[in-house]
């Protein structure tokens, strides 16, 4: 029989050997010692154990849902972080089980909407998700620039202004001024903070901030901003071949959660779409 035990009351081993049980047959492979998914899941990810639970056939977990809350686009919000079950136990509502716990605990957390992404093309997970009252909102897009040496400024473009390594704070000023596009959960502002290898770069012109850069130590960048006046004139480059020079970047990569600008600027540059795209999914409480 089949009970459901909240993450706090488990050995953190328990809740991984589900998480490696129910993704074992994903598409992407999670390659993970214990030691790394609880830096992964249960740090900037914002899972947390009291918001999690795993589904247990006598002393066998068989299923994990992973959840964590926070403040999301000006609401509080329950994210799913992780829905993994074993495939033999698929199809006997394990899932809905779990799912319902979820919705409850955010519920009593005070959330008013659920959120989730899920791979494009898992349709049986799209399914389940649409039965269940979430409704696809954003597409996110991942790509590559394999050789980052092929980032050039355009001649004299932005030629009064400089670059500089800035401080967290300063780059959130910028963001919070500029903000009119939607961020995704792993490029929020709050998971940036969690994350310690970030690197962030601005660029001045006569005095006043016109772009920023977040981006991490493995090149991966978390948001290129550049306010609307300052369009058009490289700064965006600019910024990019500046980390490029200082942390000896040989690639990088990017998320777009559909901003059209940074796509565009993006596919000017040479990345490369990746084939793996994500669903952002949001069921209003």
């Amino acid at each position: 029989m089949i009970r459901y035990e909240r993450g706090t009351d488990l050995e953190i081993g328990t809740i991984y050997q589900a998480f490696l049980r129910g993704f074992a047959d994903y598409i992407i492979q999670f390659n993970l010692t214990e030691a790394e998914f609880v830096d992964r899941f249960f740090g900037p990810e914002g899972n947390a154990l009291e918001h999690s639970f795993v589904a247990l056939d006598g002393e066998e977990p068989v299923g994990v849902v992973l959840g964590g809350n926070k403040i999301y686009e000006s609401i509080p919000t329950m994210r799913c972080g992780a829905l993994a079950i074993s495939p033999e136990y698929r199809g006997k509502g394990v899932s809905a089980g779990l799912m319902d716990l979820h919705r409850e605990e955010a519920q009593r957390a005070g959330c008013m909407q659920l959120f989730l992404e899920v791979i494009a093309g898992n349709d049986r997970a799209i399914a389940f998700y649409l039965k269940r009252g979430y409704r696809r909102v954003y597409d996110v897009s991942f790509c590559t620039l394999p050789d980052a040496s092929r980032l050039e400024a355009p001649h004299g473009a932005s030629a009064g202004g400089r670059v500089e390594r800035i401080k967290f704070e300063a780059f959130v000023g910028m963001v919070e001024a500029w903000k009119y596009f939607h961020i995704n959960w792993q490029n929020d502002l709050e998971y940036q903070q969690l994350s310690p290898s970030n690197v962030y770069y601005g660029f001045q012109t006569d005095g006043e901030w016109a772009g920023g850069l977040s981006i991490s130590s493995s090149g991966k960048i978390n948001l290129l901003i550049v306010s609307n006046r300052h369009r058009g004139k490289g700064i965006a480059t600019r910024l990019l071949i500046a980390a490029r020079e200082e942390l000896g970047f040989l690639k990088f990569t990017a998320s777009t959660p559909d901003n059209a600008l940074l796509e565009g600027f993006l596919d000017r540059q040479g990345f490369v779409r990746d084939q793996i795209r994500l669903h952002e999914m949001y069921l209003r409480l």
